[in-house]
């Protein structure tokens, strides 16, 4: 497939393929994303989304296909350099519970995990205050990260996420194992980073259509490593796509810019 020329093009999959022990976690799954978008990836348990998602922040290689981001291509580039460009936020990313909130948010200054010998300025604190301010855990910035609740943590990897400015926020099930207060208040507080202007283009993994932010704009449904659709949000989340991706027949309703699904 050949790309468009595009500055604002900051992922680029092309008939991309990850195979692990003879089975394919994708399978030539084309994709791209523009810097003014929010993306949200639907899909069941082993659909692949995961594994798309690590494509996008350079943490795997495709088998067979090329994968660009940020305008660099996976094989070609200076991986760490890259991921200096990224925001990534993964419970599978493991944060050390013996240190202060504050300072697991600054070390993605550095991108490092644990503070060592780094020295971090006046405006790196500032800045990793303001991200906790930002996600409504400003008052736990002294607490060890070990004592948070799941949704406290949730919203700490966001504001480390995009403590380097990111040009491209990547965001794993960030509501999942919150109760519904909690995952009320996420998906209210990552609407409104998607509706800034300035915010980087972000890509939202979730299994649950109730779990998209309203401001989003596209959406990729995915099942057993392939794609179901992708394109603008409202014309790709319908009744009969997701019923596709999650094999259910499947009834759809949008209240108030937010999805509810459920099996007829």
């Amino acid at each position: 497939m050949d790309w468009a020329v595009s500055d604002d093009l900051v992922i680029a999959v092309d008939k991309a393929t990850v195979t692990r022990n003879r089975s394919d976690l994708i399978r030539s799954v084309s994709w791209q994303v523009e810097l003014d978008e929010r993306w949200v990836v639907l899909g069941p348990n082993g659909a692949g989304k995961t594994t798309l998602l690590n494509l996008a922040g350079a943490r795997l290689y495709p088998t067979r296909g090329t994968v660009t981001v940020l305008g660099e291509r996976l094989g070609r580039t200076n991986i760490n350099e890259l991921k200096t460009r990224l925001g990534f936020s993964s419970a599978g990313l493991q944060l050390p519970a013996d240190e202060t909130v504050r300072d697991v948010v600054v070390t993605a200054s550095w991108a490092v995990v644990g503070r060592f010998t780094e020295r971090y300025d006046r405006m790196d604190e500032s800045r990793a205050q303001a991200l906790l301010e930002q996600f409504g855990v400003g008052a736990l910035a002294d607490r060890l990260y070990g004592t948070l609740s799941e949704g406290e943590r949730k919203r700490v990897q966001i504001a480390r996420s995009l403590m380097v400015d990111p040009e491209l926020l990547l965001l794993d099930e960030p509501t999942a194992g919150l109760d519904l207060g909690a995952r009320e208040d996420l998906v209210r507080r990552l609407s409104e980073l998607a509706a800034d202007p300035d915010s980087p283009a972000i890509v939202l993994v979730t299994h649950h259509v109730e779990e998209i932010p309203p401001e989003f704009t596209h959406a990729l449904l995915m099942r057993d490593g392939g794609i179901v659709a992708q394109g603008l949000l409202r014309d790709t989340v319908t009744a009969e796509n997701l019923s596709k991706a999650f094999g259910l027949p499947l009834r759809l309703s949008i209240v108030d810019g937010r999805y509810h699904a459920q099996a007829r």
